[in-house]
């Protein structure tokens, strides 16, 4: 997917790009290829490439919620794990991420698509279309 940014293309991350992605998120790369191999069907990585060389990554995992109101097909996303190397920040790349991750959710017919923020990336969620949502609480073990 071309996002207008000169150079810079956001697609579905390959198996090659598994070791740019494990350097990215510091964790072994054979764990890491396992796990992603587990996941497969319900975490799918995109990857933004600049000039051919991978700058930035997210991760839409999609899950199914518990059939009601009538529908038995009730699937939503979550947004996780959004990065871009820091030299390429403040470019567009986060939010060229965020819309094909959006892009592929409306393809898929997504319920919604939900974030978990840290403090410092809700202005950024905020520009790219997400909303604060009164109904949404959180446990958190501790």
């Amino acid at each position: 997917m071309d996002q207008g940014i000169a150079g810079l293309t956001v697609r579905l991350a390959v198996r090659s790009d598994l070791p740019v992605l494990a350097e990215m998120r510091d964790t072994d790369l054979s764990a890491y290829e396992g796990w992603v191999a587990a996941h497969r069907e319900s975490h799918l990585p995109f990857v933004a490439e600049l000039d051919g060389q991978v700058v930035g990554n997210a991760w839409l995992h999609v899950a199914e919620r518990v059939p009601g109101n009538g529908k038995l097909d009730r699937w939503y996303g979550d947004v996780q794990s959004v990065m871009v190397r820091e030299e390429y920040r403040g470019r567009g790349i986060g939010a060229a991420l965020i819309e094909a991750i959006l892009a592929e959710a409306r393809s898929r017919g997504l319920l919604h698509v939900t974030v978990h923020s840290g403090r410092r990336a809700v202005d950024f969620y905020l520009r790219n279309g997400f909303v604060h949502h009164r109904q949404m609480l959180i446990w958190e073990a501790g």
